[in-house]
């Protein structure tokens, strides 16, 4: 049988090694789903139920695993369904190829049904490579161009292909070639050497390092390959780590020189060390929240990143290294000397109280559940090697503070879109990725309730993925930002009662089960991890619980209770709450 251009794209996936692609068929990629039929020993193609999921997963994947993702869509309205995964992907430096399908060439310009032009409608997201596809002699040229793009920048590259052009002969030359260019012929091969820092970048660090007294290190995810190389460094500094929120998986939590997470979701150890430090060394990260990083000369920045354009965005700094954070810190430790531990021993002990406070709130007594108690009962039953997918909102504070990362687990949410929804998807994608390990989605009933159906896709790959989800039947964070500018809540709840999505889960046909009573949720937890396929818990908790910052500020205590004076809803119920978990940390 003849080759196809959509064969031949999909077999030069493979030759890029490849395996598993996300996507949903449509008349605008028939072509290029022939290609993968072809090529279906080698290349599987997932059958979603909506193409936002699709690209959630190929950026789930590519987050897990460092590999490209690759998501497929047909044109016009698949191809914009894509768009908000795409941008998890380029927000958060992951490599993601998106696929679409154009009209044929033929009518292009015509006003013809579904014609949107996505190679335009893709110039912002698809930063590192974006073309539509004219000729059968470009491929498979330009899909090595556009992997190595997407690679090489951590980004989003995109492809649209005519449907004509989808089922030209490969190699096909139609047209007289009347330059002396030649059809780009490729490899799919890619070099990604771990980038050295300069020698002089690193004395400069190691200057500013060395003379600091109350030095803080802040890593996010870029340093999750170099857990070994920061805790080393932070020895030997006397330092303590703090974490950005996607970074949670770089130094165990339990580990004695971390004082978790920053920002709002953050600890106030963490926070109040920030306010503190004299000398700052961030790692893999251009952490956006300026508020709670230390004031502009306060404290000495030293910023240790492999892309030079993020360095210095949110703070002046006094030595910059572009650098693998590995090899950066590799070689800077012996340039140490070694600091005073009486900054991080203070700290240290701030910490053993918040992490006191943490486990108070966990009450197993607390009616309705408290979110709390329902995270630190799935931390509990979790594997020491499990991953933790997350969906924006309160959930991912509770994730935050009441998920341990320990031995091998992982944690994934969407960092810098924080969109509403990723948690299904990725966990299905890291399923993929994974098929021997626990994977865990911790997501709200809001972010649910959008990609539902996803969980009938995890039951029709067979995918024994786990899904909890805290129902408080509202869309909680929303709830309480509107509350901290000092607004009563509106239109942040849905009516009574509460969904039943395990009857869903159970339509489906995987495990679902609905638990409202605190007694019944261990082991509910237990039940549905230990089930040999798709599994999903729907826990009632308290909506009323609050996800209060690590440290309130005066500021959002005033406009908290401006909006309790303005008629706030539910607000004898919300105090009440407060009430309970301040008693709770008084007796921890």
């Amino acid at each position: 049988m003849q080759e196809i251009v959509g064969e031949s794209l999909a077999r030069r996936l493979v030759d890029w090694g490849v395996d598993t692609v996300f996507g949903l068929p449509g008349d605008g990629i028939n072509g290029l789903m022939e290609g993968f039929r072809r090529q279906r020993e080698k290349l599987k193609f997932v059958l979603v139920h909506h193409e936002e999921a699709a690209a959630f997963m190929a950026t789930g994947y590519a987050k897990a695993t460092g590999r490209i993702g690759v998501c497929v869509a047909t044109s016009g309205p698949g191809a914009i369904h894509l768009l908000n995964g795409l941008y998890d992907a380029k927000l958060d430096h992951v490599p993601v190829l998106a696929i679409t399908g154009m009209q044929e060439s033929s009518v292009l310009g015509s006003h013809y049904q579904q014609e949107v032009h996505t190679e335009l409608l893709y110039q912002d997201v698809a930063e590192a490579y974006n073309l539509m596809v004219t000729n059968p002699q470009q491929m498979p040229g330009v899909l090595d161009i556009a992997i190595r793009h997407a690679l090489a920048r951590r980004s989003v590259a995109h492809l649209t292909f005519p449907n004509d052009i989808q089922v030209a002969a490969a190699g096909d030359d139609p047209y007289r070639h009347v330059s002396p260019g030649e059809p780009p012929m490729s490899s799919p091969l890619v070099s990604q050497p771990a980038v050295p820092p300069e020698q002089a970048d690193l004395a400069r660090a190691a200057e500013v390092l060395n003379a600091g007294r109350k030095v803080a290190m802040l890593v996010g995810v870029g340093a999750r390959h170099a857990r070994d190389e920061v805790i080393a460094l932070a020895e030997k500094l006397g330092s303590p780590i703090v974490k950005t929120l996607p970074g949670k998986m770089v130094v165990p939590d339990d580990h004695p020189l971390t004082t978790g997470g920053l920002g709002l979701l953050g600890t106030r150890p963490s926070e109040e060390l920030m306010e503190e430090c004299d000398t700052l060394l961030m790692v893999g990260t251009s952490f956006p929240y300026g508020k709670y990083l230390p004031s502009p000369g306060q404290a000495r920045v030293v910023q240790i990143d492999i892309e030079a354009s993020l360095i210095g965005m949110r703070l002046p700094v006094d030595a910059a290294v572009t650098a693998d954070a590995k090899v950066a810190l590799q070689q800077l430790l012996p340039l140490l000397q070694g600091g005073d531990r009486a900054f991080l021993t203070k700290y240290q002990r701030e910490r053993d109280a918040w992490r006191a406070d943490m486990i108070a709130l966990q009450d197993p007594s607390r009616d309705p559940i408290a979110p709390q108690y329902l995270m630190s009962c799935v931390d509990q039953a979790a594997t020491s090697d499990a991953i933790l997918t997350c969906d924006s909102g309160t959930i991912a504070t509770w994730a935050a503070r009441h998920w341990t990362i320990r031995g091998g687990r992982e944690f994934y949410l969407s960092g810098n879109l924080a969109t509403m929804a990723p948690g299904l998807p990725y966990a299905i994608a890291m399923q993929h990725a994974y098929p021997g390990r626990q994977v865990i989605a911790f997501v709200g009933d809001g972010g649910f309730a959008m990609l539902m159906a996803e969980f009938l896709t995890a039951v029709r790959h067979e995918l024994p993925i786990k899904v909890v989800i805290n129902n408080n039947n509202s869309y909680g964070q929303i709830l309480w930002e509107q509350i901290v500018l000092g607004y009563p809540e509106y239109a942040v709840r849905h009516r009574q009662p509460e969904a039943d999505f395990a009857a869903w889960a159970r339509a489906c046909g995987g495990y679902g089960v609905k638990v409202s009573d605190p007694r019944a949720v261990p082991e509910a937890i237990r039940e549905a991890l230990a089930h040999p396929g798709p599994a999903l818990v729907d826990c009632d908790v308290n909506p009323n619980e609050p996800p209060m910052p690590g440290k309130v500020k005066y500021d959002q205590a005033k406009h908290f209770t401006e909006a309790f004076l303005r008629g706030q809803p539910n607000k004898m119920a919300t105090l009440a709450t407060v009430a309970r978990d301040k008693i709770n940390e008084l007796r921890s």
